[in-house]
């Protein structure tokens, strides 16, 4: 491995509702929810360097020290944040985290489906690598126009494959990822 970085920066809020709303259907038990060391394990495999793991997550009342204890064994550094009603205080911490990465030489990881992101995504394609993980089908769509400017997306179950079991989704199947002992 070199000395480049990779900034893996996760919007938990977001992955842990698209899981609970979109896929599940319900509140995600322990079991079902991703196994953030994987992440961390892909991205230094998949780009062959080191990844440093920031986790956001709203901090408005207690903090979930189990949680945040775990983040800290696996190799996540949580940011835990607050602010004043109707402030999306994770968007706004990882808004100013990846502008702030334009001035560091390192590549990026973003965890998350949200578009609010996309103009920090944007700003970062200047030759460095990034990606948005996330889940496929629910990624914003305004992701997609990135891709040809170089952006990597990479999906939670499929590539990084951080579930222990499969996820009840209904997503389009490449023919050569296709079979049929999945659904018989």
């Amino acid at each position: 491995m070199d000395s480049r970085l990779t900034y893996v920066l996760v919007d938990g809020e977001n992955i842990d509702a698209t899981l609970g709303n979109s896929i599940l259907a319900r509140r995600p038990r322990p079991d079902e929810r991703p196994r953030w060391e994987r992440l961390l394990a892909f991205a230094e495999d998949t780009w062959h360097q080191p990844a440093r793991g920031l986790f956001f997550l709203a901090a408005n009342g207690d903090l979930p020290m189990g949680f945040v204890q775990a983040l800290l064994a696996i190799g996540f550094r949580p940011v835990p944040l607050s602010g004043d009603a109707g402030v999306k205080v994770v968007d706004v911490a990882i808004q100013r985290t990846l502008a702030a990465l334009r001035e560091r030489e390192a590549d990026v990881v973003l965890v998350s489906n949200d578009g609010d992101f996309v103009p920090q995504v944007e700003d970062l394609l200047d030759g460095r690598r990034v990606a948005v993980a996330g889940f496929d089908e629910f990624r914003n769509h305004a992701f997609l126009p990135l891709v040809r400017e170089g952006l990597e997306t990479f999906d939670l179950e499929h590539d990084v494959q951080a579930f222990n079991e499969p996820l009840p989704r209904v997503r389009i199947i490449p023919i050569d990822e296709f079979d049929p002992a999945q659904f018989l």
